[in-house]
C-alpha cells in the first residue's frame, strides 16, 4: 500500500472520533449517524462503489436518505478499475468505495482519508445443478470458466486463489466486474465463475462452493469522500453512516465481513 488506511474494526471507537470531530470543527462536520451537527444535509449525492457492493450500498442510500429526507443518492456501480478511470477523467462524484486498497490508493489526493469499512471473499459460483460437476479449484481448469479482469480487485483476487491453489485456468473471458461474471454463470454461459461470496447470497440461480484456501485471500473495501466532491457536506455524512451501528448492520446482512 502506498498510504496507511485507518481500519474500522471499532464502530465505538470511529462514532466517538467523529463525534469530538464533530465538536472541534462546528457546526457543519458529519456525525457518525450520517447526519450534520446543528445543520441538515441536503442536495444531489453521488456514490461510485464497486459492482459487489450494489445491493448493500442501495440499502444503506436508503437508510441514509431516511435520516436526511433532502439527501437524494445516487449509486454508480462498476469495477473498481473502471469507476477510478472516470474518477481520474474528472467524473463528478462525492464519494468512492471500492474492492480493494489497490484502486483507491489509484485516486492519491483525491480520496480524503481511505477508511476500510468491509472485507469479502471468494467463492465458485456454478449454475443452479452443478452441470460441470465442479468440487474443487483445480476442476476450473476442465470446464468453462469465467473469471473477473486481472485489473479488477475480484480478478486480482480470483488470480492469487488459483495461483496459491497451483492451478492453471484459461478462462472462456475476462468481465470488468463481479456482476457480470455471475450473470454469465448464472444463465448458464459457462459451467464456473470465482465471484464474492456476498454475490450469490439469496441466489436460487446458483449454487456456491468455498474453495480451500479462501479465507487466506481476502479483499478488504476502503471508503473515502473526494477531494472535489460537489457535495462535500453529503459525502463525509455518508461515509460516517456507513462506518455507523447502522450501516455496519447492513452490509453484515449482506455477507460482508468486518474490515
Amino acid at each position: 500500500m502506498s498510504r496507511t488506511l485507518r481500519r474500522a474494526v471499532s464502530v465505538v471507537v470511529t462514532a466517538a472520533a467523529l463525534a469530538l470531530t464533530g465538536c472541534a470543527a462546528g457546526a457543519e462536520s458529519p456525525t457518525a449517524t450520517g447526519e450534520a451537527s446543528g445543520s441538515a444535509v441536503g442536495g444531489e449525492l453521488t456514490v461510485y462503489a464497486a459492482a459487489s457492493l450494489s445491493g448493500a450500498f442501495d440499502e444503506i442510500g436508503a437508510a441514509f436518505t431516511e435520516a436526511n429526507p433532502d439527501v437524494e443518492v445516487s449509486g454508480v456501480y462498476d469495477g473498481s478499475s473502471t469507476l477510478v478511470t472516470q474518477l481520474l477523467e474528472g467524473a463528478p462524484a462525492d464519494v468512492f468505495a471500492s474492492a480493494d486498497e489497490a484502486n483507491m490508493d489509484k485516486l492519491e489526493d483525491a480520496a480524503v482519508d481511505p477508511t476500510l469499512f468491509a472485507s469479502n471473499t471468494l467463492v465458485i459460483a456454478v449454475p443452479t445443478g452443478n452441470p460441470g460437476g465442479v468440487e474443487t479449484l483445480a476442476d476450473l481448469a476442465d470446464v468453462t470458466t469465467v473469471l473477473c479482469a486481472p485489473e479488477v480487485p475480484c480478478g486480482a483476487a480470483s488470480a492469487t486463489l488459483i495461483s496459491n491453489a497451483g492451478v492453471t485456468v484459461e478462462a472462456a473471458s475476462l468481465e470488468q466486474n463481479v456482476t457480470a461474471v455471475l450473470t454469465k454463470v448464472a444463465a448458464g454461459e459457462a459451467d464456473a465463475g470465482l465471484v464474492y461470496a456476498t454475490d450469490a447470497i439469496g441466489r436460487d440461480d446458483v449454487e456456491v462452493i468455498v474453495p480451500d484456501g479462501a479465507d487466506e485471500v481476502v479483499n478488504h473495501y476502503p471508503i473515502a469522500a473526494l477531494s472535489e466532491a460537489p457535495n462535500s457536506a453529503a459525502a463525509k455524512a455518508f461515509v460516517a453512516f456507513v462506518l455507523s451501528d447502522k450501516g455496519q448492520r447492513i452490509l453484515a446482512d449482506f455477507g460482508f465481513g468486518a474490515p
